[in-house]
């Protein structure tokens, strides 16, 4: 099973010809609500996968907590280490651009309930090899002991470090697995586009970590043992890329919690990916296993 601890929360969704810039206004076209935060959104796709995953967090006494909760429900996540408490369910507010580029706010609402006791609750009785998948959408000293309670007790964890914080660079080396987008990586090492393969070498090396680092519509590159390699996304036009990030993270626990190698588990992530950015939304958007098997196999 995966354990996966993170937030919980329901995306608002504007579909506007264009990104507006500060101060400006832009008059759009399509509203939508769908279930996110971006650990029900890797809960759903590590389900989506073929994983069992129980989901950690924290939800709101509000209408907006069955919302956010739907899709996890009918897919079969575990979710009753998921609190209720009183106050507001997390909610994102996303613009979504012709090109299927985005802009993100969250408000985190039970999302900053979240606690290092929680952690301890979570991950304290799995066993050692069990997978562990965060991000840093709750507060970053649960993230921080859930990532400490893994290394004491042999647990494989996987960090997303979205969305990037000041303390980011403080909790990044403590995970198994790192998995950051170019931006996001440039930011923790201090080193531009033109480094990448050495910045993630080097990383690497000195953390004793496997280093993702997603690309986009060019795919994803892992630094591991000193070896690195690349692995393709597929060729396509896309509508929505806010669940693609997610998406990869959720198949890539997912491929691992089932014994694949890494380059596997991360082509198969890659291909996922690329499949959830052709439907709009974030968890609506997620493939399911099949869809991704089909993909690859019409790619052999």
């Amino acid at each position: 099973m995966i354990t996966v601890f993170g937030s919980t929360g329901l995306d608002q969704i504007g579909t506007v010809p264009r990104l507006p810039k500060p101060g400006e206004t832009v008059m759009g076209g399509v509203f939508a609500t769908a279930p996110g935060g971006k650990g029900s959104n890797q809960a759903l796709a590590a389900r989506r996968a073929g994983s069992d995953v129980k989901h950690v967090g924290a939800v709101g006494d509000d209408l907006f907590a069955a919302e956010a909760t739907a899709l996890l429900r009918a897919g079969g996540v575990d979710l009753s280490a998921l609190k209720s408490v009183p106050g507001a369910t997390a909610v994102a507010m996303i613009f979504v651009d012709a090109h299927g580029e985005n802009c993100i706010a969250v408000l985190p609402g039970a999302n900053a309930t979240v606690t290092a006791a929680d952690a301890e609750g979570a991950l304290g009785e799995l066993a050692a090899g069990s997978v562990v998948m965060l991000q840093q959408e709750i507060p970053q000293a649960a993230t921080e002991r859930a990532l400490d309670l893994a290394r004491e007790r042999g647990l494989v964890s996987i960090l997303n470090t979205a969305p990037y914080l000041d303390s980011t660079p403080s909790v990044a080396h403590k995970a198994t697995i790192l998995v950051a987008n170019e931006t996001e990586f440039q930011l923790l090492s201090g080193r531009g586009m033109d480094e990448l393969d050495a910045a993630m070498l080097d990383w690497s090396a000195r953390h004793n970590q496997t280093v993702i680092v997603t690309l986009g519509g060019d795919g994803a590159k892992a630094a591991t043992e000193g070896e690195l390699f690349h692995v393709n996304a597929l060729p396509i036009k896309p509508i929505d890329t806010v669940g693609a990030g997610d998406t990869f993270c959720g198949y890539l626990a997912a491929g691992l919690d089932a014994g694949l190698g890494l380059k596997a588990a991360m082509k198969r992530a890659a291909v996922a990916a690329s499949l959830a950015c052709l439907k709009p939304g974030a968890q609506p958007a997620i493939p399911l296993a099949a869809e991704v098997e089909a993909a690859m196999a019409s790619l052999a």
